[in-house]
């Protein structure tokens, strides 16, 4: 039986990729797991690395960039873990956040979701999970209104007046920690791998939310995410994406 299945995407992120994957062995310590690593045809020498140096990791090669949905998918439908970690490859995963992860799930079944504290690099707090993009929140992003710090609602989308250093039901989990309970992905399915990168996961939480999962954040552990290593080498096709993404 495994207790853990972690899906890592990567598209030309050998240096971080390398980083994470080592955190990971380390933040592993009890749980039965195992680790796949999607690589996305990536030109850096990324699979080739993991290969190398990461054996005892299930290394998975695609010949093209097939988008972080499908990517996800490919290990998903091969995963035999209780639970699924979708984890972002420019991450660091602290030492307890996984064991501590595991062990709450167990004691929430209601749980289909779970995200952790996420740090930038210079340890400020990242604003992950929170509301769904509704068209009223996209209007008090795009207006400039939710920077307002009164009235609160204002920052409600981003949640801007919480520090994530609590628990709280949220409507959405980042994708780049994503501790999800394997029966609830078999009945609400996989990633629709018509978002090629971003919107995914935000899609994937409402299914959750729709089939009767709570989705949760839980201030269990932390990790380091830097940040969009991958989509920044899109450029501006970056911006389309994510455009394209939350307007679906």
């Amino acid at each position: 039986m495994i207790d853990l299945s972690i899906i890592i995407v990567s598209w030309n992120t050998k240096e971080v990729l390398r980083t994470c994957l080592q955190s990971v062995g380390v933040g592993l310590r009890a749980l039965r797991a195992e680790v796949f690593v999607v690589d996305n045809a990536s030109s850096d020498g990324s699979a080739d690395m993991v290969a190398r140096e990461f054996p005892e990791f299930r290394l998975i090669r695609n010949s093209g960039n097939v988008g972080f949905a499908a990517a996800n998918n490919q290990a998903i439908v091969q995963a035999t873990g209780k639970y699924i970690l979708l984890l972002n490859p420019d991450t660091v995963v602290s030492k307890t956040v996984l064991q501590r992860s595991f062990e709450y799930m167990e004691l929430a079944p209601e749980v289909g979701v779970l995200g952790c504290r996420v740090l930038n690099g210079d340890g400020t707090v990242q604003l992950t999970c929170g509301q769904y993009p509704s068209l009223f929140n996209l209007a008090l992003l795009s207006s400039g209104l939710f920077r307002r710090r009164w009235p609160r609602f204002c920052g409600r989308y981003q949640q801007l007046d919480w520090n994530r250093d609590d628990e709280r039901d949220v409507e959405t989990v980042t994708g780049c920690y994503m501790f999800c309970r394997a029966d609830a992905v078999r009945q609400v399915g996989m990633l629709d791998e018509s978002f090629f990168c971003y919107g995914e996961e935000t899609d994937w939480c409402r299914r959750f939310a729709d089939a009767g999962w709570v989705l949760r954040f839980a201030a269990i552990g932390e990790i380091i995410h830097y940040g969009s290593l991958s989509s920044r080498q899109c450029n501006h096709r970056r911006d389309v994406m994510l455009t394209d993404g939350l307007i679906r």
